[in-house]
């Protein structure tokens, strides 16, 4: 029983770098323009959930 938990074990752990392995394969690097847009876009993502977490909290504050 233990012997085959340990191959499941191996054979998932090998399954998994076998993916991530193509996973890399096949991305590409960003041009500069999509670098740009990218960057754009996490951070006014980040800007949207840091202003409702501080209106949240300035409710909070109020109500309580």
């Amino acid at each position: 029983m233990e012997f085959e938990q340990q191959q499941t074990w191996k054979t998932r752990l090998k399954s998994y770098l076998k993916e991530c392995w193509r996973v890399l394969r096949i991305t590409k690097k960003p041009s500069a323009e999509e670098f740009k847009v990218i960057v754009k876009v996490s951070g006014i993502g980040m800007a949207v959930i840091g202003l409702i977490g501080f209106l949240i909290n300035m409710m909070k504050q109020l109500l309580f």
